[in-house]
């Protein structure tokens, strides 16, 4: 393997790796604020079970990503010597900043963990407030920079180096909004489907089970509204990239020559040699009309691009189209809980949304993935997009196949581990017998005492029982 596609596999590797644990760590917080918040609304203690569950569940994800995204930073400065050097006074400014919000989001979620029957129940539902703020400032700062690369603002070049840094303005670059939304977004539907296919599959498994009935309906208050919000969002970022790249939406869409009238692609296999596309779908002048809202807009195709320039149109049209099927199959269903409701109809009792709910769980992280495959290999050959390619800054280390197998199975050893944690914590030991008999509810007041089918009792603010209320 040459060594410039060594380091560049083991780069996609470290960040397939990191970005499901970046995803989760904006989203999960989110859900478990929710949960506290409705047991201090309602007392019921299904919902304190919640709040404390998924809190576990974001500190081991936590824990991790935090790894894997030091090594994210080594890799940069390692593998890529003369990136850093040339860019790294333009994008230090965000990068310093996610410091700051990792450090806020590390510092809150141990008061967070450690804080039950500690604090006040408002200061402790302040602490994952701030826990979920600083996570999704931490995802935006880092999207922020590799936005930048796509588009790069905020000096001047002379003799091919870098002069008159402005690094606010390099932070206002115009991919910064399209791109941060985008990720935010595909962050919350990931993590939320996710969450709603685990308890929807255990739903199915226990119908009569309080505490994944519960969870179902939370997860699906921040699945439906991004899965809803995900095609819009996608649609600002691709009308961006065919204003900023064109080289990237030739290759997403597999347009090899220039036209009015565009098609839109639906599947297919491109041939780059030939500049042919076998067994797609073409809706005509499609392409046109999403990337200009013209029918007869000219969009620019790989023919006016130099062929050393061009990106793997075979990868980056392919994980295009992954990335758009998945992101249109939740979004579907996110409309379905929103006709049931309408018909008066529970979620928890339609089994076909149940199961489409299981299908859709990893759908969201595959769609990440295949996402960030379109932005990082779509800019390729450059690194820095139009100004510094990628083969001129790596490092010049040879043999850096052996590092990239090594953290390979590192990754992959950590990957097992964590799948072991998380059953341990969060799925073995899911409470349920001190919370129903049969079909019968139990909700605990705040003196610890079971109220049976009694409605449940509001806590009171000044109080300090969490620890006394259970798992």
């Amino acid at each position: 393997m040459p060594d410039l596609l060594a380091a560049r596999a083991q780069m996609a590797m470290s960040l397939a790796f990191h970005i499901l644990f970046a995803c989760i760590g904006i989203a999960m917080p989110v859900l478990m604020v929710i949960a506290e918040w409705r047991w201090m609304r309602t007392g019921d203690a299904i919902q304190l079970a919640l709040a404390k569950r998924w809190s576990k569940g974001t500190a081991i994800l936590f824990a991790v990503g935090a790894v894997s995204g030091t090594v994210l930073s080594f890799e940069l400065g390692l593998l890529w010597p003369g990136f850093m050097e040339f860019a790294g006074a333009i994008i230090g400014m965000p990068f310093s900043l996610e410091g700051f919000a990792f450090f806020t989001e590390a510092i809150f979620l141990g008061i967070y963990l450690y804080g039950w029957n500690r604090i006040s129940a408002g200061a402790h539902l302040a602490s994952g407030v701030l826990v979920a703020i600083s996570g999704i400032a931490s995802g935006i700062f880092v999207v922020i920079a590799n936005a930048w690369m796509n588009a790069p603002v905020g000096f001047e070049l002379l003799a091919g180096r870098p002069v008159n840094i402005d690094p606010i303005a390099a932070m206002m670059t115009p991919a910064a909004i399209p791109e941060a939304l985008h990720m935010t977004i595909a962050a919350f539907a990931a993590t939320g489907f996710a969450v709603a296919g685990i308890h929807a599959w255990f739903v199915l498994k226990e119908p009569d089970n309080p505490f994944h009935r519960r969870a179902l309906p939370i997860a699906l208050w921040i699945a439906i509204p991004a899965g809803l919000l995900q095609p819009f969002s996608g649609h600002l970022s691709a009308a961006f990239v065919a204003r900023n790249q064109p080289a990237k939406l030739a290759a997403m869409e597999a347009l090899f020559t220039t036209q009015r009238g565009a098609p839109l692609r639906i599947g297919g296999w491109p041939d780059p040699d030939t500049r042919t596309v076998r067994l797609g779908l073409e809706l005509p002048r499609g392409l046109s009309f999403l990337a200009f809202e013209d029918f007869d807009a000219e969009v620019t195709g790989l023919d006016r691009v130099p062929r050393e320039n061009w990106p793997d149109v075979r990868v980056v049209h392919v994980a295009f189209q992954v990335m758009v099927a998945l992101g249109s199959y939740m979004a579907l269903v996110a409309l379905w809980p929103l006709t049931l409701q309408l018909r008066g109809r529970p979620v928890n009792e339609s089994r076909w949304l149940l199961r489409a709910l299981v299908l859709a769980a990893p759908m969201g992280f595959i769609a990440v993935e295949a996402g960030w495959t379109v932005t990082e290999v779509g800019r390729q050959p450059w690194i820095v997009n139009g100004v510094v390619r990628t083969a001129q800054v790596v490092t010049p280390m040879p043999g850096l196949v052996i590092p990239f197998a090594v953290f390979t199975l590192l990754y992959c050893f950590l990957g097992v581990v964590v799948a072991v944690l998380l059953y341990r914590q969060i799925v073995r030991t899911t409470p349920m017998g001190e919370f129903v008999s049969t079909t019968e509810f139990k909700t605990v007041t705040v003196d610890g005492r079971p109220s049976g089918g009694m409605p449940p009792v509001r806590p009171s603010r000044r109080s300090r029982a969490f620890g006394e209320l259970g798992e």
